[in-house]
C-alpha cells in the first residue's frame, strides 16, 4: 500500500515540478539558450559547465540556463520532459541518448532533422560509420552526441584476482563459469549485480560475447529470431551466468555492485565505463592498480557504445541559437573540454587524445581503431526503441524470477513485432 501511495506522491511532484518549469523556465527570454539534461552528478556537472563558459564566450550577451534535474538516473528529467514537449514548451536543446531511444520524439514530430547541420560542419567525416548509422533513424540525423561510453566491459580487483591464483579475467563466458567454480569454492561471489536494468545490461554483453556482432545486430533488426537455437543458446548462457551471481541479494545500484568487487566479496562486475570515474574520484583508486577492466567475455574488437546526446526541439524560441549550441556539442573543442571531466571519451575520432588517461586514454585508442566493430547498446537506448525496451524489462524481470527461457524468448520476439 505505501510503495502505491509513494508512487503516487512521485507522479504528482514529478507534475508539478513540471508545470513549474513552464512559468520558470520555459518562458525564457531570446537572450538566453536553456539547455535539458540530468546531467548534475560530480563531474558530469562540470564538465556541461566547462561547456557553458565556452559557449557564453563566443556567444556575447547570451546566458546558459542549466535546466538539468537530477533523480532517478534521469528518469525524473525525462518524465519532466515529456510534459514539457506534450504542452509545446520545449527547452533549447535536451538530452537522450543517441539511437532509437529518439524514435518516440521523431515519430512524433518533436525535434528537427539535422542532417544538413552535419554536411555543414562536415561531421561525417569525424564521426565513425558505426556511430552515423546508429544515429540514422530513416535516413535522416536528429542529435548529436557529445560523448560516447562503452557498456561491454567486465571489472575487478586485481589482487583479488591475484589471491585466487586466476591469471586475469575470462575471456569467454564459458571460461567464467570455469572460474566461477574455482571462486565459489573459496567462498566468494564470482559475479556481483544491481538493480535490473544492471541485469538486463549484463544480459545484453552475454549476448554480444555468445551471439558476436554480426548476429547481435541481426537481433536487433528484426533478422534474427529470438526463438533461433542460435539466440537460445546464447539466453542459456546468460542464466547459467545469472545462477553465479548474487541477484538474490542484488545491490540496489550499481555503485555498490562495484563496492562489492574492490572490497573482495565479489570478484567481477559487468558495468559500463563510468564506472572509471567513480571509482578514481570516489574511491581514489588507480587503474591497473586498485582496480582493472577488460573487454567482457567474447568481445574481444568490439565496442558496444552508448551516447549523450543533443537535440534541436520543434517550436523553439530561435533555432539559429540552438544550433550553435549543437555545433559546440560536436565539436572538438567541446568535447575535450566536456569529457574529461565526465569520464567518458569524444565521439569525434579528431579530438585530441593527449587529455585521455589511463582507462580513458585505453578505451579511446580503441574507439579510434578503425578495425573495432561499432554496435549499439540496448540497455541504453541505441539498437532498442523506448516501447520495445519497455517490453523487454518486463520479460526479463520475470525470467530472473521464474527462470522460464522459452517463455523470455517468445515474449520479446512477440514484442518486437508490436512495437516496431
Amino acid at each position: 500500500m505505501w510503495k502505491g501511495r509513494l508512487a503516487i506522491i512521485s507522479l504528482l511532484v514529478v507534475s508539478l515540478l513540471a508545470s513549474l518549469s513552464m512559468f520558470t523556465v520555459g518562458g525564457a527570454s531570446d537572450d538566453q539558450l536553456e539547455v535539458y539534461s540530468w546531467w548534475t552528478g560530480p563531474g558530469e556537472e562540470e564538465g556541461l559547465a566547462a561547456m557553458a563558459e565556452a559557449f557564453e564566450a563566443s556567444n556575447p550577451g547570451i546566458r546558459f540556463v542549466n535546466a538539468a534535474v537530477s533523480g532517478g538516473a534521469g528518469s525524473n528529467a525525462k518524465a519532466i520532459l515529456a510534459s514539457r514537449l506534450l504542452a509545446n514548451d520545449p527547452p533549447d536543446s535536451y538530452q537522450r541518448h543517441a539511437g532509437l531511444e529518439l524514435l518516440d520524439d521523431v515519430r512524433s514530430g518533436k525535434v528537427q532533422d539535422l542532417t544538413t547541420l552535419y554536411e555543414e560542419q562536415g561531421w561525417r567525416k569525424v564521426f565513425p560509420k558505426g556511430l552515423l548509422d546508429n544515429l540514422t533513424i530513416d535516413g535522416k540525423i536528429y542529435a548529436v552526441p557529445v560523448n560516447i561510453h562503452r557498456a561491454n566491459l567486465i571489472w575487478f580487483n586485481p589482487r583479488v584476482l591475484r589471491e585466487l591464483g586466476l591469471a586475469g579475467p575470462p575471456k569467454t563466458w564459458s571460461d567464467f563459469l570455469t572460474q566461477a567454480a574455482v571462486i565459489k569454492g573459496k567462498g566468494k561471489v564470482p559475479l556481483a549485480v544491481g538493480p535490473e536494468w544492471t541485469q538486463k545490461h549484463l544480459m545484453e554483453t552475454v549476448l554480444l560475447g555468445e551471439l558476436g556482432a554480426d548476429s547481435y545486430e541481426r537481433l536487433f533488426s528484426g533478422d534474427l529470431r529470438w526463438t533461433s537455437p542460435q539466440v537460445t543458446s546464447a539466453l542459456d548462457m546468460f542464466g547459467k551466468v545469472l545462477a553465479n551471481s548474487d541477484v538474490r541479494s542484488a545491490a540496489g545500484e550499481w555503485q555498490p555492485q562495484l563496492d562489492r568487487v574492490i572490497e573482495g566479496s565479489a570478484v567481477y562486475a559487468v558495468m559500463g565505463d563510468w564506472s572509471s570515474s567513480y571509482l578514481e574520484q570516489s574511491k581514489k583508486l588507480q587503474w591497473r592498480e586498485g582496480y582493472d577492466v577488460a573487454t567482457s567475455p567474447g568481445t574481444e574488437g568490439v565496442y558496444d557504445f552508448l551516447s549523450d546526446s543533443f537535440t534541436l526541439p520543434t517550436g523553439v524560441r530561435s533555432p539559429s541559437l540552438s544550433r550553435k549550441w549543437l555545433i559546440e556539442c560536436g565539436s572538438a573543442d567541446g568535447q575535450n573540454l566536456f569529457n574529461p571531466l565526465k569520464g567518458s571519451i569524444p565521439a569525434r575520432t579528431d579530438a585530441s587524445a593527449d587529455l585521455y588517461k589511463g582507462y580513458l586514454g585505453w578505451t579511446l585508442q580503441q574507439w579510434r581503431d578503425p578495425k573495432t566493430r561499432i554496435v549499439g547498446s540496448l540497455a541504453h537506448g541505441v539498437v532498442a526503441n523506448n516501447a520495445y525496451n519497455a517490453e523487454i524489462d518486463s520479460a526479463l524481470g520475470l525470467f530472473v524470477q521464474h527462470g522460464d527461457l522459452g517463455k523470455f524468448a517468445s515474449t520479446v520476439q512477440q514484442q518486437f513485432q508490436e512495437t516496431r
